[in-house]
């Protein structure tokens, strides 16, 4: 029986939870395989910890890494320049540059990227001499497309376009999510509709592009280890996989770039739950215990007009007698 406590004429009742038989067993048996997992980690002689110590921060994994990392951010800027550019197009009432920015989803989303980049290893195959000039007149400037497209150049491009087409259906789906009464006020004001995107639907869509942009993001740096297929030879995976092949012990070398992915993969998470908050300003907030949702909507928002100093402290300052 719970126990009851009368205080100024109210009666109170401490109730104790009830016992979860189900949620306890289920609790133990993931502890048992959770050890299970730790000690066959820490006790199979196989696994070499001693090489993945030894290599973990080598000038050739931490070479591999760099390059990794470099190739994730710049196939990521392309990606997002593209998907901002083909999100605007397919909402252009040109139906030339809508119908552009559906071939252009279309095709780069319908093809493996494993064979859009083996397509771009054979391009200098493809186009030996690539030139700029005026179609089906005189060319300007010639180059040998092997020189010029470097494997760098190749896995740049093809990770970027095949991003940009997956990047721009999120963007429009967050620029979709801005009401479209706010582009008809701004509209109504005067504004033309480049400063409209810029100042008002943008930073509201931010909202809802940045977490799965952030997903995209991380799938991104593990992408690019298929750029192996070029052959683009310094990015993590390809730098371990040869060096452990080569010293005979290919498990501990791969363990090691899959401790650099995870700790990556870690700070981008980071990187992306700050950029959430920020761009969640006034949308979200902690609940109070014994708060409604709508009533701690309220209060987040609130709270978000008051710290941008854009109101009075008391509103009623100038009518109070």
């Amino acid at each position: 029986m719970p126990k009851q406590d009368i205080r100024n004429g109210v009666e109170i009742i401490h109730a104790k939870p009830v016992p979860r038989i189900g949620r306890l067993v289920s609790a133990a048996i993931v502890a048992v395989l959770v050890a299970m997992a730790i000690n066959t980690l820490l006790t199979n002689p196989n696994f070499r910890w001693d090489v993945v110590w030894q290599w973990l921060f080598s000038r050739t994994i931490v070479s591999g890494v760099m390059y990794t990392i470099l190739l994730t951010i710049v196939a990521m800027i392309l990606g997002t320049v593209l998907a901002v550019t083909m999100a605007i197009m397919r909402q252009s009432p040109n139906p030339i540059l809508r119908w552009v920015a559906t071939f252009y989803i279309w095709f780069f989303r319908g093809t493996p990227i494993y064979t859009q980049l083996i397509f771009w290893s054979l391009l200098p195959t493809l186009y030996p001499q690539l030139s700029l000039g005026i179609p089906f007149g005189p060319e300007f400037v010639t180059f040998d497309t092997a020189q010029v497209f470097t494997p760098f150049w190749m896995a740049f491009i093809g990770l970027g376009l095949n991003e940009g087409a997956y990047l721009a259906e999120i963007i429009r789906a967050g620029l979709l999510s801005v009401d479209k009464g706010q582009e008809e006020a701004a509209t109504a004001l005067g504004m033309h509709r480049g400063l409209i995107l810029r100042r008002i639907i943008l930073p509201q869509a931010m909202r809802v592009i940045v977490p799965p942009i952030g997903n995209e993001t991380i799938s991104m740096l593990k992408t690019t280890s298929l750029v192996a297929a070029i052959p683009f030879t310094l990015e993590l995976t390809f730098v371990a996989r040869t060096k452990g092949q080569a010293l005979f012990v290919p498990i501990p070398l791969l363990i090691a770039a899959a401790l650099w992915y995870l700790a990556i993969t870690s700070l981008l998470m980071v990187i992306q739950y700050f950029i959430e908050q920020h761009y969640g300003r006034g949308f979200t907030s902690d609940r109070p215990e014994g708060t409604t949702g709508t009533s701690s909507h309220k209060t987040g928002r609130q709270s978000a007009i008051n710290s941008s100093h854009t109101t009075k402290n008391d509103p009623f300052i100038e009518v109070t007698p």
